[in-house]
């Protein structure tokens, strides 16, 4: 593809049908993304963070300095230079959730290219690689082309209790499988990859710790999405199938739910030399995964924080539809679901504004605090999914099509009893209603307990963080234990 620089949602779009991508869905190869009804979607949602940069109401926070060479680029290629920079991350994902409704898949890209900066200059400081100067000239390749990154770290994983080079295929985890003297060669897969089948680029990351025994696992290359033996196997979601074939009932018709996922299948594929920034140096593989886990958890509370806000709106319609806004318990479970939603959101800020400046200068957030905000989304979201439920009432589960409401003979039917209060059409009734069906259906909740990890993830890193050993010595000075 091209290196010219993508500024507008056209140019977005030209992009993407310039690459040779091999991908598939419901077992049929796709050839252009992006009129294949299954992806328009998602590829919108991933638009508007490129039309949104051009909008002057949104320039400070979508947009940034780079501090390579002083050029306005996106802030999602941005390396963050300071406190101020976290907290507008995290108000700039709000706001653009607050346009899609859904996720836009450009963060996790943005957070491993955060997380391998820091990396690759603390490995050069202790082996004397030239792994950050190499990064350097990729970042400074994406900041000038605008190109969107799939930050790509799940492995598959096989048998959860044998390391990687102990599994019965070792394709279980991405690995290294030949060195040659111009690169290496890859093999192996990432799971549930959010916007890999829209974005450009991989920035492949080990999906956990790795020994010495596992060096070959501790892998961090980006490699084109259209490069040869790079395969992607779009997953399934909640309703996905009425994006084939309906409009109205897909609730969220513009912007999708969630991200897109697909598995991303790396069959020997070639990576040369300068697009690999760490090639075995295993012990800075744990580093590595926990910054970027703490930079994705960030996030969670301004993207799921903006997402929330539009389910309460869709909430607080249908009630005003159907004509209970009076009552006192809808005023409380709306309150409820505010206070949630803000709950998260203030967690986010929390941990940027606590945040500090690296070795490398780029900044990164509290850690602590990042995966409380992460854990309280895991939670939250669902008790804000509930409360949907309760307020807009079992027509959910029951609302007839969007075909029935078009039938020439019961299309009438249908709109006289799905009436609400007086002055509302049945349609607009049944559309805000779809929206929050499939804006808290099983993907879009599943992502928010396992998107940056799994809540069992968060609390591991309580018991790293919490200082436990400090917390007991303040209870025993108080209680006078020596």
């Amino acid at each position: 593809m091209a290196l010219e620089r993508i500024e507008t949602k056209e140019d977005y779009l030209d992009s993407l049908r310039q690459q040779k991508r091999e991908i598939y869905y419901l077992g049929e190869k796709v050839e252009d993304i992006t009129s294949h009804p299954a992806f328009i979607p998602h590829i919108n949602a991933a638009a508007k963070t490129y039309q949104m940069a051009l909008d002057p109401e949104f320039e400070d926070l979508a947009t940034a300095v780079s501090h390579l060479d002083g050029r306005r680029i996106s802030r999602f290629t941005h390396i963050h230079q300071s406190v101020d920079d976290l907290i507008k991350k995290v108000q700039l994902l709000r706001a653009i959730a607050h346009e899609t409704g859904s996720c836009f898949q450009r963060c996790v890209g943005w957070d491993a290219l955060n997380a391998t900066f820091m990396t690759t200059y603390d490995i050069d400081a202790e082996y004397g690689t030239d792994y950050h100067q190499r990064f350097l000239a990729y970042l400074e390749m994406i900041q000038h082309s605008n190109r969107m990154v799939v930050g790509a770290m799940t492995d598959p994983k096989g048998d959860r209790g044998q390391a990687p080079s102990r599994q019965a295929d070792p394709d279980l985890f991405t690995r290294i499988a030949q060195r040659r003297e111009d690169g290496i060669v890859i093999r192996g897969a990432k799971a549930h990859q959010t916007g890999a089948a829209n974005s450009h680029e991989i920035l492949i990351m080990p999906t956990q710790f790795m020994r010495e025994a596992d060096e070959d696992f501790a892998l961090v290359c980006a490699v084109p999405i259209d490069a040869p033996g790079v395969i992607q196997i779009f997953g399934r979601q909640t309703n996905d199938q009425r994006k084939l074939s309906c409009q109205m009932d897909q609730g969220n018709r513009d912007f999708g739910l969630v991200g897109g996922e697909t598995l991303l299948i790396f069959d020997d594929v070639f990576v040369p030399w300068e697009r690999v920034f760490m090639a075995g140096e295993h012990r800075f593989s744990g580093i590595l995964v926990e910054r970027f886990a703490t930079l994705h958890r960030q996030n969670y509370g301004g993207c799921k924080g903006g997402v929330s806000d539009v389910l309460i709106g869709a909430c607080a319609l249908a009630c005003e539809m159907q004509g209970t806004t009076r009552a006192s318990h809808i005023k409380d479970k709306l309150a409820e679901m505010m206070h949630l939603a803000e709950t998260i959101y203030s967690g986010s800020v929390s941990c940027s504004a606590l945040g500090a400046k690296t070795a490398s200068g780029a900044y990164y957030p509290d850690p602590l605090l990042a995966n409380c905000t992460k854990q309280n989304v895991t939670r939250n979201v669902y008790e804000i999914a509930r409360l949907a439920h309760d307020v807009a009432g079992g027509i959910l589960a029951t609302m007839p099509s969007e075909q029935d409401l078009a039938h020439p003979r019961i299309g009438d039917y249908v709109r006289k009893y799905m009436a609400g209060v007086e002055g509302v059409s049945a349609e607009n009734r049944m559309r805000v209603l779809r929206l929050i069906e499939n804006m808290t259906g099983g993907t879009a909740l599943v992502e928010s307990m396992h998107g940056a990890g799994s809540p069992q993830t968060q609390k591991v890193m309580y018991q790293r963080l919490g200082k436990l050993d400090m917390k007991k010595k303040l209870a025993a000075k108080l209680a006078g234990i020596d």
